[in-house]
């Protein structure tokens, strides 16, 4: 594509429009005149055609996959390759999605002579999580004399995948994470005698009756005791709810500074108040979890569900398969269905024979849902430890928790609020009965409390 330039429109508003007036004025000037226009339309279409082959023979290469943080600045390089290696001046853009910010969208660069590769730095800082692509690179040269400017574009393939930031949560985190003294996430000492089978040895006088193996002893014609040992590892696997409930907004308050449309009102100075769907929040808390049952030596499963199970990783232990439910994660969107717990619980049992720790995260303030996941647990909670956590829903709190009411309008939406959260009170004693605990946790605290309540259960032996 060719494009007058900027030049170009100068020097025709110079020389035609004077020519022109003075055409009109003087008469007999008019050959004169027309041959230094013709001379002028002569270089510029020759300007023209010798910049025809200005963007001729370049090449693009960016790498196949950059990997990106929600919310943090990352670098990545664009190599143009310029197989004549003779100077060239161009103008270089990349189409970044909307939630991508980036300092520049192009860039004037200068490829130097005798140099077959040119390396681009670009910078970014994405503001959703994600896999976005970049197919194209836009770039613009100008003809020799400046006059015409030509536009193309060369193919790429990049993915661009934005991963949840981890590190504001890890420095909220921080002493758990370290290893000095007292601080940090440390082994737990577990008593008592487990329950993982070891060995068998002789019977010694004073072993329970209970330990005693009793094929071993009729194959061996005397006693047998059975050895167990401690659960050194055990499953931990997180169930992450991404239905129409997780679509909901929470306020957090300095997660990542300021926004876009939170810091031209609110300062840099000051923390901005960013609203993100409940679902971001859940993929960070399993990930953080996910943290810290490697550092327990546990290993660590994920679940997705809508109204179908979406994602099964058996649990396991490494950075490959952190990375592998990371990739399973960044992706995960809310979807507008109502989630199954019917068929989530018939997968889980057919799935995991082995006793685990279950750690739901989802949302049961739906009279209907929580009444469904209240049948579904009756096929779960005899085999497995189930840990149930959900945000508190928008303005659900006890009547009495202000003091100052305006309106009357206000005291009915109130009451309307103290309803529901009687209800997941009753929600909450109704699942107790089962075994399975219940908790409403805050958003802004929802990480560490998540890791704190897994540091309990392993404190008390419940798996």
């Amino acid at each position: 594509m060719i494009v007058p330039s900027p030049r170009l429109l100068f020097w025709f508003t110079a020389l035609v429009v004077p020519a022109v007036l003075v055409a009109t004025a003087l008469p007999e000037a008019v050959p004169v005149l027309a041959l230094l226009l013709a001379v002028a339309l002569l270089a510029v279409i020759v300007d023209a055609a010798l910049g025809f082959n200005v963007l001729q023979g370049l090449k693009a290469e960016m790498p196949a996959t950059v990997r990106l943080a929600k919310d943090r600045e990352t670098r990545f390089h664009l190599d143009l390759g310029n197989p004549t290696e003779r100077a060239r001046r161009l103008r270089v853009g990349l189409n970044f999605p909307e939630s991508i910010d980036t300092t520049f969208a192009e860039q004037i660069v200068t490829l130097p002579a005798g140099q077959p590769t040119s390396r681009i730095d670009w910078s970014c800082t994405p503001r959703r999580r994600g896999r976005f692509h970049l197919d194209r690179v836009c770039l613009e040269g100008t003809s020799p004399g400046g006059l015409w400017a030509f536009r193309g574009s060369l193919p790429v393939a990049c993915e661009l995948r934005v991963y949840p930031n981890l590190l504001t949560e890890r420095r909220g985190m921080a002493a758990m994470f370290l290893h000095r003294g007292s601080l940090g996430i440390h082994a737990q000492r577990q008593v008592g005698k487990g329950r993982d089978f070891e060995q068998l040895r002789d019977y010694i006088p004073g072993d329970g009756l209970d330990e005693i193996s009793w094929k071993a002893t009729a194959r061996r014609g005397q006693p047998v005791t059975k050895v167990f040992q401690i659960e050194r590892t055990q499953e931990i696997y997180v169930i992450v709810d991404a239905s129409r409930l997780s679509a909901r907004t929470q306020a957090c308050v300095g997660a990542s500074g300021p926004t876009r449309e939170t810091a031209s009102q609110v300062g840099a100075a000051q923390p901005a108040v960013e609203s993100i769907t409940t679902l971001e929040r859940y993929v960070t808390a399993a990930l953080m979890l996910g943290l810290a049952a490697e550092q327990q030596g546990d290993l660590f499963g994920l679940i997705t569900f809508t109204d179908q199970v979406r994602t099964f990783l058996r649990a396991r232990n490494g950075r490959a398969h952190f990375d592998a439910c990371r990739d399973e994660l960044y992706t995960l969107q809310p979807q507008q269905v109502t989630p199954d717990f019917e068929e989530l619980a018939s997968f889980i049992r057919l799935r995991l024979r082995r006793r685990a720790l279950l750690v739901f995260l989802t949302a049961l303030d739906d009279p209907v849902l929580s009444e469904a996941f209240v049948k579904s647990m009756d096929l779960l909670c005899r085999q497995h430890l189930i840990l149930v956590n959900m945000l508190p829903p928008p303005g659900v709190e006890p009547v009495f928790s202000h003091d100052e009411v305006s309106s009357t309008d206000e005291i009915y939406e109130r009451l309307g609020a103290h309803f529901r959260w009687q209800k997941l009170r009753e929600l909450e004693k109704v699942l107790h009965r089962r075994g399975v605990e219940f908790a409403q946790l805050d958003n802004e605290r929802l990480c560490p409390q998540l890791v704190t309540q897994y540091l309990g259960v392993k404190r008390r032996q419940l798996i």
